[in-house]
């Protein structure tokens, strides 16, 4: 499965931004996609997570109630819609394809594929 990821930019405190995961090499409505974000500095962290079934997602906490992740089968596309955008979100984040979701995110942080990932700067 490929993964290629778009919509990062540099944004002020309290923007949002939608990030777009391109999904190809497999039928994206049998695969769980999630999002997790690197800042400089820092261990990965798990961002989003949607399986199958649209209706399982999950968030990280730093995330949850600000970020909203979604998915369009019939575009190929997972987006993270990203509000009220906040300095400690600065990071490059990636889409990946795990195995499944999981509210601990080691599915998402140990996939084997993933994109090489969309920079957010979110700076005054």
């Amino acid at each position: 499965v490929q993964l290629v990821e778009s919509g990062g930019g540099l944004v002020h405190p309290g923007s949002s931004l939608r990030l777009t995961c391109a999904v190809s090499g497999l039928p994206m409505e049998s695969l769980a996609i999630g999002w997790f974000r690197q800042a400089p500095g820092k261990e990965r962290e798990g961002v989003a997570c949607i399986n199958v079934q649209e209706e399982s997602t999950f968030y990280g906490d730093s995330v949850k109630g600000r970020f909203t992740i979604s998915r369009d089968n019939g575009k190929n596309t997972v987006y993270l819609q990203m509000n009220n955008l906040k300095p400690e979100d600065t990071a490059i984040y990636h889409c990946a394809q795990p195995k499944f979701c999981a509210s601990s995110f080691y599915y998402v942080l140990a996939a084997r594929s993933w994109g090489q990932g969309t920079q957010v700067t979110v700076s005054s």
